[in-house]
């Protein structure tokens, strides 16, 4: 049966409408989704049946890797794996629900499509993979103290995607997974002990034996401060200034504990060395003038210390004779030659 709708007014074509062709093709889509139905069924029960397996598998490889690895490492394993099993398991359910769908074409088609995912999703597939090693290898764990870049606190959680540190003053700082396996880590507290070291100046005046005795038994006398290995005092810098020492020792790595033993150090060695009569001088610098030094200096024509060349130097004055202008005497020779 054929309709034709026309415009008496409108001088275009006619427009025809075939309402048995249309039901003929709805009809014939519904047969096949009907036809398809029970494949559909099957499809969404398999992958259901599948899905609970894939919990069921990843519960029983965590409580396993559990006993052998650490309790991220298994958790890590166990997310992967179900993924795995979540992705077979839809593949699975599509070649089941569609029969024309081989494998093969399933893999191909993902396959175009998995470039795009693999560029769009980049960074999370990398701090994945990051977060992955870093579980397995363990370079560091749960509670240690590390720096990584600009940070440096303890280690409270590493995740798939990020590691999680909460810093001295206080912060918490999520950083990517892929930042922490790909730049240098410093892990502070990976051994037992850790060493300390402060630079102490004393006078040029002083007894370098005498003052090395005094900061060392001031040293040893201070709770926290280790006595193997043993710390020690070392001539480490003849300074402008200063004779300078360094003083080291060994302590426990928690921060709390450097910080409390590195004051009560820094104190102790000061004190003894106050007391023993140890000059702990402070940066000096001594500015003279050319005309400024004292005649007892030396020869002005052989240690100039940047008086003019010649025979008669400038007659050296005190600073409070110094003027702006004025003629300045010669200096005599020490051994009388230029004398009339």
């Amino acid at each position: 049966m054929k309709k034709r709708v026309q415009n008496s007014t409108d001088a275009s074509p006619a427009v025809d409408f075939d309402v048995g062709l249309i039901w003929r093709t709805v009809d014939r889509l519904l047969d096949g989704f009907l036809a398809m139905l029970p494949l559909l069924l099957l499809g969404v029960i398999a992958f259901v049946v599948l899905l609970f397996a894939a919990k069921g598998l990843r519960r029983v490889a965590e409580r396993a890797l559990a006993r052998t690895s650490n309790r991220g490492a298994a958790t890590a394993i166990g997310r992967i794996l179900y993924i795995v099993l979540v992705g077979l398991a839809g593949l699975i359910a599509v070649t089941i629900a569609f029969p024309t769908m081989t494998p093969g074409r399933l893999f191909s088609v993902l396959g175009i499509g998995g470039v795009a995912i693999g560029f769009a999703f980049k960074d999370i597939f990398q701090n994945l993979f990051a977060g992955i090693l870093l579980l397995l290898r363990q370079p560091f764990r749960v509670g240690d103290e590390i720096t990584t870049g600009e940070f440096t606190g303890a280690v409270e959680a590493i995740e798939t995607r990020a590691t999680w540190i909460r810093t001295y003053d206080g912060r918490r700082v999520i950083i990517p997974n892929a930042d922490v396996y790909t730049k240098p880590v410093t892990v502070i507290s990976a051994y037992d002990m850790l060493r300390t070291e402060v630079d102490v100046g004393i006078g040029y005046g002083d007894d370098l034996g005498a003052a090395k005795l005094v900061a060392l038994n001031a040293v040893e006398g201070v709770p926290g401060v280790l006595a193997e290995p043993a710390p020690d005092v070392l001539v480490w810098e003849l300074a402008g200034s200063s004779k300078n020492l360094r003083v080291r020792w060994w302590t426990k790595p928690s921060r709390g504990e450097v910080l409390r033993v590195r004051d009560g150090v820094l104190q102790a060695v000061a004190e003894a060395l106050a007391g023993a009569g140890v000059d702990l001088p402070f940066p000096t610098q001594v500015v003279l003038l050319h005309d400024q030094t004292e005649e007892t200096d030396g020869d002005r024509r052989r240690q100039r210390e940047g008086w003019p060349a010649g025979d008669a130097p400038p007659q050296p004055r005190h600073l409070n004779d110094v003027r702006l202008s004025g003629p300045r005497e010669p200096a005599t020779p020490p051994n009388g030659a230029g004398r009339s």
